[in-house]
């Protein structure tokens, strides 16, 4: 079953972490650049900017997706992010240059119990606060390190972007940015039962 996006019911975004430990996080750790400084200074800087330098094109898509979507429900948030080991947390949530490092020792693996545990408590309480919110997993639904924690407490409420299926990282944060530039928001179908892999679709076209 696909929902189409005309449906207006309440939605809220789960968006899957960046690799902190990868070549990028390396580089900003190391960077004099105005974010490297504010990563280091006593205030942090927001997650959701951090990730979005080490993630690049493809957090950046999902960030500037889930800003533009998102429709929580009274008294929740519309956007979470993933984190490696301090559970979910709002895009603005305040991060420095230790909490990196932190997040790069934690391999996200449902097994590991440092990540499963925060997580499944905030999923927990997210379900409990917003009973008829549909959520969006923006991340990767063909591995089982998101999956199978997330379906374990939201079941078939868990939903994700039929037209992930097939792209990689780059192209997925492409599609979202056009949807984003053309408001156009994707359809989405539940997890439970989806094919999780598929062929590669053809490329986007220029916008132009």
């Amino acid at each position: 079953m696909i929902l189409r996006s005309p449906v207006r019911a309440d939605r809220i975004f789960l968006l899957s972490p960046a690799d902190s430990s990868g070549k990028r996080a390396r580089l900003l750790a190391q960077s004099e650049a105005d974010l490297a400084q504010r990563l280091r200074a006593r205030e942090g800087a927001p997650i959701g900017e951090v990730f979005s330098f080490v993630s690049s094109l493809y957090f950046r898509g999902k960030l500037a997706y889930a800003r533009a979507f998102a429709r929580p429900p009274r008294g929740s948030g519309g956007i979470h992010v993933i984190t490696p080991c301090d559970g979910l947390v709002p895009p603005e949530t305040r991060i420095g240059l230790e909490d990196l490092r932190r997040f790069a020792g934690v391999p996200i693996d449902a097994d590991e119990a440092r990540y499963r545990r925060p997580f499944l408590r905030d999923l927990e309480a997210l379900a409990a606060a917003s009973t008829e919110a549909e959520v969006v997993l923006l991340g990767s639904i063909a591995s089982a390190k998101y999956v199978d924690l997330l379906t374990s407490v939201l079941g078939r409420r868990l939903l994700f972007p039929v037209a992930f299926v097939g792209r990689g990282d780059m192209s997925r944060g492409g599609l979202m940015l056009r949807c984003v530039a053309q408001v156009e928001e994707l359809d989405y179908a539940p997890v439970e039962g989806a094919t999780r892999r598929g062929p590669r679709p053809a490329r986007l076209r220029p916008l132009g």
